[in-house]
C-alpha cells in the first residue's frame, strides 16, 4: 500500500513540477523576447535636474535595464528638464529620454532640427505645477506674483514653459512684471527658505524628492492655480492643449497640505527616442519600462502610475516601431 502512495505522490510532484515548468515558461515569454539574445552595447539616457523626478527615475531604469540587459551599458545626462531633454534626442544628443508632452510639441511646431525623428516608446505619468510660497506669504494667486521675486526654473526647463504661460494668462508679464530668476528645484527651495525668493515654480511627478525634503525643514504651502486660468491656457491650442485643470492630491505632501487638495495643471510625460534607433532595443527597452513598473514604484512614486493600457498614447509623437512590436506582442 506504501508502494502505491508513493507513485501517487511521486506522479503529483511531477505534474506539480510541469505545472511550475509552464507557468515559468509564459512568464519567460511575456517577459523576454522568446529565445533572443539581449541587445548589447552603449546608449546614453538624458534626464533632469538633481532632486528631480526624472534624475531618480533614471537611475532606477538603469539598474532594471541591467537586470534585463546585461550588456549593456547606459550613460545618464543630467540636464534641465524637458526642453534640454527634447532637442538632445532630436539631435542624436542622446537616445532616450523623458519629456512634458507640452515641450514635444512645442519643439515640433517650431520646426526645429530632427523633429520629424523623434518618436514614442511610451506615455509615463503625469506632471503637476507646484507653485511654492512661504507658510505666511501674502501671495493667494497667481496674481499676486506681481512684483515679487519669482523662480520660474533653467532656461532650457519644462517648467519655464510652463511658467511662463501660466504667468501671461493671468497677465503678468514673465521679463517686466516680476524680478525673475533661473532656479530650479535643485537650489530654489533653499533659496525660498533663506528668504531671497518669493517662490517659485515647478512642473514634476509627485511627491517630488527637493520639496519632500523641504517640508521637514521649512514651513510652505501652494498656490492654486484655477481651472479658469486652466482652460485660458487650454483653448489656446498648439502646445497648451496638453494641459489639463486637476488636483493636486492631499497625501502628496501630508504635511504641508493638511488634508487639502490643491487645484492646480497636470500635464503627461513620455518616454521617447528616434525613429533610427534601434526597434529590437526599444522593444526591449519599452518592455522593461513596463515590467519594472512595480520595483520602481515603490521608491518613485509617479512610477506606479505606468499603465499598460495608457502607455500606447504618446501624442504627439507616433510610437517608435520597437515600441509598437511590443504592444502589438502583449495586445490582449
Amino acid at each position: 500500500m506504501s508502494r502505491v502512495f508513493r507513485r501517487v505522490n511521486r506522479r503529483r510532484a511531477l505534474q506539480g513540477a510541469a505545472a511550475g515548468c509552464v507557468v515559468f515558461g509564459l512568464l519567460l515569454w511575456w517577459l523576454l523576447p522568446l529565445g533572443e539574445a539581449a541587445p548589447r552595447g552603449t546608449i546614453t539616457f538624458s534626464t533632469g535636474t538633481r532632486a528631480g523626478v526624472y534624475q531618480d527615475y533614471g537611475q532606477r531604469l538603469r539598474k532594471a535595464f541591467r537586470q534585463d540587459m546585461p550588456g549593456l551599458t547606459v550613460k545618464l545626462q543630467t540636464s534641465d528638464g524637458s526642453q534640454e531633454n527634447v532637442e538632445r534626442v532630436a539631435t542624436g544628443g542622446a537616445d532616450f529620454t523623458i519629456a512634458a508632452a507640452d515641450a514635444v510639441e512645442t519643439y515640433i511646431l517650431g520646426h526645429q532640427p530632427g523633429a520629424d525623428r523623434l518618436r514614442g516608446v511610451a506615455r509615463l505619468y503625469d506632471d503637476y505645477v507646484q507653485l511654492v510660497v512661504p507658510r505666511d506669504s501674502d501671495i493667494r494667486s497667481v496674481a499676486d506674483l506681481r512684483g515679487k521675486r519669482v523662480a520660474i526654473g533653467p532656461t532650457r526647463s519644462g517648467v519655464r514653459l510652463i511658467a511662463d504661460r501660466v504667468l501671461t494668462a493671468a497677465g503678468i508679464d514673465p521679463d517686466k512684471d516680476i524680478t525673475p530668476s533661473s532656479y530650479g528645484i535643485a537650489d530654489g527651495p533653499e533659496r525660498l527658505k533663506a528668504g531671497k525668493l518669493d517662490a517659485f515654480f515647478w512642473s514634476g511627478g509627485l511627491p517630488t524628492e527637493g520639496l519632500a525634503k523641504l517640508a521637514d525643514s521649512f514651513t510652505f504651502r501652494f498656490v492654486p492655480i484655477s481651472a479658469k486660468l486652466v482652460a485660458k491656457l487650454h483653448a489656446q491650442g498648439g502646445a497648451t492643449r496638453y494641459y489639463r485643470s486637476t488636483n493636486m492630491p492631499e497625501s502628496a505632501y501630508p504635511s504641508i497640505q493638511n488634508g487639502l487638495a490643491v487645484p492646480t495643471i497636470a500635464v503627461s510625460n513620455l518616454l521617447m527616442t528616434r525613429e533610427d534607433v534601434s526597434p529590437r532595443l526599444t522593444e526591449w527597452v519599452t518592455r522593461t519600462v513596463i515590467k519594472s513598473r512595480d520595483e520602481i514604484g515603490a521608491h518613485v512614486h509617479s512610477a506606479q502610475l505606468v499603465d499598460l493600457r495608457t502607455a500606447i498614447y504618446t501624442d504627439p509623437l507616433p510610437l517608435q516601431e520597437g515600441a509598437r512590436r511590443y504592444y502589438r506582442s502583449v495586445k490582449p
